[in-house]
């Protein structure tokens, strides 16, 4: 028998880390993405007709691309998020799936801390205009973000890891999640409320939850309603947990007074969306965990497991062991 093949749909996978490379042609053949760009479903069924396994960034790996690719046994998931990957299929088909869970904590926490100062200070809108020429410093009349209150949906590594940087800003921190946290609120002094109360209060949100069908649109025209007209909200976690008509009608009403976005419903968003055309939201290409350490992080966790998986071993970050429990069982 040949060696297992492996096709690489992630853009990112091996540019910054070619130790990453190496450690996959160890073991497997590769091939990889030539778009530049998230493979349509025609495209991906196509390239892992006969794949053995696949390392995939945000290309939908749904159930009929599973049913599909028959040779498929293993899927790692390069990134955090696992909502472009249908779980149940792949267990049922006995496809392992793999992910890189806490690599790009750090990455995302100093992006939501540039963030917050960017719309606070209005600091992009202040470069273009400068770089344009003009000289217009009473435009753009900042708000400190020192001594503030800050709301945090979601209090996962991420939402901690950002804890941990506004504590630098003497800020007055506030907690919604799924679950309360005792020790944390301890150790960092942070206060668990519940969403309402968060939004009510707080001078900037941040929104760190996974997507699922409980957070989908969780902030939304009431949610956004019950915020501050002073207070601004940010979004590096999945672009469908804020609706975005709801937020373009708050921001261009002046329910609230601006937002930092770097997800979207449909990514690229395309020319024609409407948030794209205010002047108080900053946005950016979901780029929160694009750092050198974050990117060589998940590349040699992807890897390693890939390793371990096609010499026989277990991969270290599984995200749905049930299957090694039926493999064994059978």
């Amino acid at each position: 028998m040949g060696r297992p093949k492996v096709y690489i749909t992630s853009r990112s996978f091996g540019q910054f880390c070619r130790e990453a490379l190496e450690l996959i042609n160890s073991v497997a053949e590769m091939e990889r993405n030539p778009y530049g760009r998230a493979m349509t479903e025609g495209e991906l069924l196509e390239a892992i007709k006969d794949a053995d396994g696949v390392i995939v960034g945000t290309d939908e790996i749904n159930r009929n691309v599973l049913e599909q690719a028959r040779k498929l046994k293993i899927v790692a998931r390069h990134g955090v998020g696992l909502s472009n990957i249908d779980l149940q299929a792949a267990t049922e088909k006995n496809v392992v799936v793999t992910y890189t869970p806490d690599a790009n904590t750090e990455s995302v926490a100093d992006f939501t801390m540039g963030l917050m100062l960017s719309v606070a200070r209005r600091i992009p809108q202040a470069h273009a205009s400068t770089k344009q020429g003009r000289w217009e410093a009473n435009k753009f009349m900042g708000t400190e973000v020192y001594g503030k209150t800050l709301g945090i949906v979601g209090l996962g590594t991420i939402g901690t890891a950002v804890v941990r940087r506004a504590r630098g800003f003497n800020m007055r921190i506030l907690y919604y999640s799924r679950t309360r946290k005792p020790h944390l609120e301890k150790e960092l002094g942070v206060e668990y409320v519940d969403l309402e109360t968060l939004l009510k209060e707080s001078d900037i949100v941040t929104v760190h939850v996974s997507l699922t069908d409980q957070t989908r649109s969780m902030i939304g025209e009431k949610e956004l309603n019950l915020m501050k007209k002073t207070a601004f909200l940010m979004n590096t976690a999945r672009g469908p947990v804020v609706d975005e008509k709801a937020l373009h009608k708050a921001l261009k009403e002046g329910k609230i007074a601006g937002a930092a976005i770097d997800v979207y419903d449909k990514e690229p968003p395309g020319a024609e969306f409407r948030l794209f055309e205010l002047d108080n939201i900053v946005v950016s290409p979901h780029i929160a965990a694009y750092t050198l350490e974050a990117i060589c992080r998940m590349d040699t966790m992807n890897a390693e497991d890939i390793v371990r998986f096609f010499r026989g071993e277990n991969p270290q970050y599984i995200a749905n062991p049930k299957v090694l429990e039926k493999l064994i069982k059978g």
